[in-house]
């Protein structure tokens, strides 16, 4: 009887955990990022696995609009070893789980001049794979130099204040 109810307290504490599986930090290096919106990712079974190991690579991944569906390209999720023959391709286009109207909404949007949907986050969520994509504008390489400057500036008001303790 106790076990039932501790299974029941751990189900309630993982409720809205979020367990970060990949970051694309270098996207917000790249790009501004403008609008972001949490999606669901079709995966097939060895996928599921592999990320489960914590190995992905969205660095050089994209989303696009496709016959009025969304989907992630060039996201590399390695084989799992123990799946034999039934794995999957390391990089084949996966579709993006969204609604009609976040598509119009959203990734419409993305068609537009000089902006791309960029993967920012892959995480798991109530055991559910969830990616974070951002609508994104891509950086001048003045817009780059303020950002490393403003972050040296910000680095080294950060230092005084800890000597100053």
């Amino acid at each position: 009887m106790a076990k039932d109810k501790d299974k029941k307290d751990k189900k309630k504490e993982d409720e809205g955990i979020e367990r970060v599986v990949a970051e694309n930090r270098k996207a917000k290096f790249d790009y501004d990022v403008l609008q972001s919106l949490e999606c669901g990712i079709e995966l097939v079974g060895s996928e599921v696995k592999s990320l489960r190991t914590g190995t992905v690579s969205l660095a050089e991944s994209y989303a696009r609009v496709r016959q009025n569906e969304v989907y992630l390209i060039n996201c590399d999720i390695p084989e799992y070893i123990d799946a034999t023959r039934f794995n999957h391709k390391r990089k084949r286009d996966r579709k993006l789980l969204l609604h009609r109207k976040e598509i119009e909404k959203f990734a419409k949007r993305a068609l537009e001049k000089g902006l791309t949907l960029v993967p920012l986050r892959l995480y798991f969520r109530n055991g559910r794979a969830k990616l974070l994509v951002g609508l994104c504008r891509g950086k001048q390489a003045t817009d780059k130099r303020q950002a490393l400057k403003k972050a040296d500036v910000e680095r080294g008001l950060r230092q005084y204040k800890m000597t100053r303790r």
